[in-house]
C-alpha cells in the first residue's frame, strides 16, 4: 500500500463503524458487515446468487494499491518456515498463504506463528489449510470427525453445519482464517481414485443440502469455506494431482449431477469456489483444465452460476494444471479465466514475475486485476480480517480438543455406522465369543470388550467372525469372506463403502466411512448392540440403492 498499513486498516474499520476484533465464536459478516451471509442449509435450484454489496470504501483502498502490491494479493503459497513466510511477505506482498502439517505443531505454536505472520502484512492475510476432515486433514491437533460420506450417511444437516462449526471454530482459534474445505462434488463413480469419500454421496440433493449446512457452520465460526472442485470432480478415474482427468458428461449430466451443489454453494453465499484441474469437453472443447477455461469459470460459474465471490485455483503444483502449458503461462491464463487466487504455484518468483509483467504489457486487464483484488479483499472484510487478526494462544489450547468438541464428534460417528445386511439377527453380537480381523481390528476388538463382547484369537473357538476392510476393493472383500466362511461372517467397511459389493456371502454387512477411533468407536457399539444403527447409504453399495440402512 502507498498508505502505511496501520492508516489502511484505520480507513477500513472507520467505514465499517465496528469495534476492533475479532469474533471467533461468530460471524464476522453478521457482525457489523455489509452483505452478511444468508448460508442455508442448501439450495432448491435457480442461479440467482444472493445479493452480495461492495463495501464502499473497498474500491478506494484497491485503488491505493501500487500495481505489484494488487499483483501479490492473487497469491497463496506455501511456506518451509515462518521467516520463509515474512519474506515472501515482505518481498511479494501475497495476499494469503496455506498451511500443512509441518508448519503446525501445536495450537499455541500455530496461533502464535499466525500473529507474527499477520503482523508482517500491510493488508491482513488469508491463511487456508485443507482441512476437510475425514481422509484429508492437514491439522494435526485438529479435532477428527469421520469425513463426508459419513455425514453424508447420517442425511441429517444439523450433523453437517455441527462438524464444521466445530472445526471452524478450532482453525480460528489458531489464526486460520480460510478453509479450502468442502468438498461438493458427486462421487457417481465408484473408481474415482481422488474423491471418493471426500464426497457427501452419489445423490446431487443429497450433496447439496449437506454442503449448505456445511458452508454455513465454516462461516458461522468465522472462517471463509471453499466449495470445491468446480466444475464437479466426481466422475473420473484418473487423479488430477498426478494427471489430467477427462470427464466425459453432456451439459444436460452436468447440469443434473454436478451443478446442483454448486448452485446450492452459491445460494449458501458461500466465501470461495475452488476449480478443479479437468477436462469437460462438453463444457469446453478447447482441451484445456477447467482452471485454465474462461468458459468453464467466466462463462458457467460467473454468467449462468451467478456467483460474485472469490474463485481459487487447486494448487498449482499438481500435474493436472502443467501438463499443457508452462509454469509461467498457468497463472496468467488462470487470471484471465476467471481465476482470482492463485493457490501453491511452483515457483511464487516466476508465476508473480509473469503476472506482472502479464498486467505491464496488457495481457491482463488492469479492470480484470481489479476485480480479482476487490473480491479478495471483500473476502477478508466478510471474515472480520480488517476488525483485528490478533489470536490468543492460550485459548488456542483450551479451544482445540474441548470436550464438547469431543462430543460432537462422537455423535456423528454414531450417527453415521450404517447396517446395509442383517441375515438370520446374527447382530447385535451381544456376549457371544467373536474373532476380529482386518485393518484396525486390535483397536475394534478392544472397543467391542469395553461394549461387554467377548473377543477370540481364533475363528474356530468363536461364534462369529467380524471382518473389516479398508479400501480393500470388492474382489479382495469376497476372497476375505470365503476364507472365514465356516462361522458367519460380519463385514464393516472403515473406508469406501463400495468393498461391501461383492461381500454377499457375508451374513451382515456394515459402513462408518472411516477407520478412525470415532468411528470404531460407534462401530463396536452398534455391533454390541449398546446403540441402534441410523446411518443410510449415501451411495450405491452391497447391492442396494442410496438411502438403504436398517436397524434392529
Amino acid at each position: 500500500m502507498r498508505a502505511p498499513r496501520s492508516s489502511a486498516i484505520a480507513m477500513a474499520a472507520a467505514a465499517l463503524a465496528v469495534p476492533l476484533a475479532a469474533g471467533c465464536g461468530g460471524d464476522p459478516a453478521k457482525e457489523g458487515s455489509p452483505g452478511g451471509d444468508r448460508a442455508t442449509g442448501g439450495a432448491k435450484g435457480g442461479t440467482t446468487a444472493p445479493a452480495r454489496p461492495q463495501i464502499s470504501w473497498i474500491p478506494r483502498f484497491v485503488a491505493d494499491m501500487s500495481l505489484a502490491e494488487k499483483v501479490g494479493q492473487l497469491f497463496v503459497p506455501t511456506f518451509s518456515s515462518q521467516a520463509a513466510a515474512q519474506s515472501m511477505i515482505k518481498r511479494y506482498k501475497v495476499g494469503g498463504l496455506i498451511y500443512f502439517p509441518g508448519n503446525m505443531r501445536t495450537p499455541a505454536q500455530t496461533a502464535a506463528q499466525s500473529n507474527a505472520l499477520q503482523k508482517s502484512s500491510k493488508v491482513p492475510l488469508l491463511l487456508g489449510v485443507d482441512e476437510e476432515q475425514g481422509i484429508v486433514s492437514r491439522t494435526p491437533f485438529i479435532t477428527s470427525f469421520p469425513g463426508n460420506m459419513a455425514l453424508g450417511a447420517t442425511r441429517r444437516p444439523a450433523d453437517a453445519r455441527a462438524a464444521a462449526q466445530v472445526t471452524g471454530t478450532e482453525l480460528r482459534a489458531v489464526g486460520i482464517n480460510q478453509n479450502y474445505a468442502p468438498v461438493a462434488d458427486v462421487n457417481v463413480n465408484p473408481a474415482n481414485p481422488v474423491i471418493g469419500v471426500r464426497s457427501f454421496g452419489s445423490d446431487p440433493a443429497l450433496v447439496s443440502q449437506m454442503l449448505g449446512a456445511a458452508i454455513a457452520g465454516y462461516q458461522a465460526a468465522g472462517v471463509a469455506a471453499t466449495a470445491k472442485h468446480f466444475p464437479g470432480h466426481g466422475d473420473t478415474d484418473t487423479d488430477s494431482h498426478t494427471g489430467l482427468p477427462v470427464i466425459k458428461h453432456s451439459r444436460a449430466e452436468w447440469e443434473r449431477l454436478d451443478a446442483p451443489p454448486f448452485k446450492a454453494a452459491v445460494a449458501a453465499n458461500v466465501d470461495a469456489i475452488m476449480s478443479a484441474h479437468i477436462v469437460v469437453p462438453k463444457l469446453d472443447g478447447s482441451g484445456d483444465p477447467s482452471t485454465l477455461s474462461r468458459k468453464v469459470l467466466t462463462g458457467l460459474l460467473r454468467d449462468s452460476l451467478g456467483y460474485k465471490g472469490v474463485i481459487v485455483t487447486d494448487s498449482l503444483l499438481m500435474a493436472g494444471a502443467r501438463k499443457k502449458y508452462g509454469d509461467s503461462v498457468v497463472p496468467v491464463r488462470a487470471i484471465n479465466a476467471g481465476a482470482d487466487q492463485l493457490l501453491m504455484p511452483p515457483s511464487l518468483p516466476r508465476a508473480y514475475d509473469a503476472v506482472l509483467k502479464a498486467v505491464r504489457d496488457g495481457r491482463i486487464s488492469e479492470r480484470r486485476l481489479d476485480e480479482a483484488v476487490s473480491r479478495i479483499v471483500q473476502l477478508k472484510e466478510r471474515r472480520g480480517l480488517f476488525r483485528g487478526t490478533r489470536v490468543d494462544p492460550g485459548r488456542a489450547d483450551q479451544v482445540v480438543g474441548s470436550k464438547g468438541n469431543k462430543a460432537t464428534v462422537r455423535q456423528v460417528a454414531e450417527h453415521a455406522v450404517t447396517l446395509v445386511r442383517n441375515e438370520g439377527g446374527v447382530l447385535p453380537l451381544k456376549r457371544r465369543p467373536v474373532y476380529v480381523s482386518g485393518p484396525q481390528s486390535g483397536v475394534l476388538a478392544t472397543a467391542l470388550r469395553r461394549e461387554g463382547v467377548r473377543t477370540v484369537g481364533s475363528v474356530n473357538s468363536a461364534d462369529a467372525a467380524v471382518l473389516t476392510t479398508l479400501d480393500s476393493g470388492a474382489a479382495g472383500t469376497a476372497a476375505r469372506v470365503r476364507a472365514l466362511a465356516s462361522k458367519p461372517v460380519i463385514v464393516a467397511a472403515l473406508g469406501r463403502p463400495y468393498d461391501l459389493d461383492k461381500a454377499g456371502q457375508a451374513k451382515a454387512a456394515l459402513a462408518t466411512y472411516s477407520s478412525g477411533s470415532p468411528a470404531l468407536n460407534a462401530l463396536a457399539k452398534a455391533l454390541a448392540g449398546t446403540i441402534k444403527p441410523t446411518g443410510k447409504l449415501p451411495v450405491p453399495a452391497a447391492g442396494k440403492p442410496p438411502g438403504t440402512g436398517l436397524t434392529y
